[in-house]
């Protein structure tokens, strides 16, 4: 099999995955619970360091059923969603209608956008779980520019590339045992695990994951012609990926035992230059 075709293949598979889960994500996330009943679902992180939306124009790669694409709707923003799974997408027009919540929502690989969407935004946003997905880093950046107006900003939140190394073998004592650094063959995994939004539901399609380093993520946004304003690193993750994590909210997840000692979330900014 061919480089072209095993990413086709791999891509095909992680799209049955997502329209399989993108309904139960509907009636299990969080986020979809806090927009109904008109409370805040982005988080205080993203919220200051995005800053104000008002009447800006945010594009959200990688948007899934849309409920963080409709909370920025919320605080102001003229918003569009891109995603692969066809499902993802009916969920996310489904939600926009139910909740009176305008945003524009498109059905593509962002990798094909272009070829279906025209324009430039003030915001360029993507996060929670989205870069193993992607087979080609430095055409993402590309994308990204090209979508951004001269002067706006690009803005990443996503769990840190070094915990995707890492396996919890024994309670609370975490080791390494996955690659940190990019290689070219991905991941597989094999169905048999929960959703990690319902435990209860067990999907039935497998996934294939891209590993980046931070390196990675920083290096293909710069290529790209991007000005990098901050890189951000913090102690809490948005699911929880160990057992031995600790919550107070149900939203927010921590390591106790490695307090001080392992970041959990990597967040970033970057900008494209005006042109002089």
């Amino acid at each position: 099999m061919n480089e072209i075709s095993r990413y086709h293949e791999a891509e095909q598979q992680n799209r049955a995955l997502w329209d399989e889960i993108a309904p139960i994500h509907l009636k299990a996330y969080n986020e979809v619970a806090l927009l109904r009943e008109g409370k805040e679902v982005l988080d205080e992180i993203e919220l200051r360091e995005v800053g104000d939306v008002t009447g800006k124009s945010l594009l959200h790669l990688q948007c899934h059923i849309g409920s963080d694409t409709l909370a920025w709707a919320r605080h102001g923003a003229v918003v569009t969603g891109v995603d692969f799974s066809s499902e993802s997408i009916a969920c996310a027009n489904q939600l926009s209608k139910e909740l009176g919540l305008p945003g524009t929502f498109i059905h593509s690989n962002i990798y094909d956008v272009q070829a279906v969407h025209e324009g430039q935004y003030d915001i360029v946003y993507t996060s929670k779980g989205v870069l193993c997905w992607l087979k080609d880093l430095q055409e993402w950046g590309r994308i990204i520019a090209h979508y951004l107006k001269p002067g706006g900003i690009f803005y990443l939140m996503e769990s840190h590339p070094i915990i995707m190394a890492l396996e919890e073998e024994k309670s609370g004592e975490l080791s390494f045992a996955y690659p940190y650094f990019h290689k070219d063959a991905p991941t597989e995994w094999a169905p048999g695990d929960p959703d990690y939004a319902d435990g209860d539901y067990v999907p039935k399609h497998g996934s294939t994951e891209w590993e980046w380093s931070v390196g990675d993520i920083v290096n293909a946004l710069i290529q790209a012609g991007l000005q990098l304003e901050f890189v951000n690193e913090y102690e809490r993750l948005f699911f929880r990926m160990f057992p031995s994590m600790t919550t107070e909210d149900d939203r927010w997840f921590q390591l106790p035992k490695y307090s001080k000692k392992l970041p959990l979330l990597l967040t970033l900014r970057a900008r494209k230059p005006i042109d002089k």
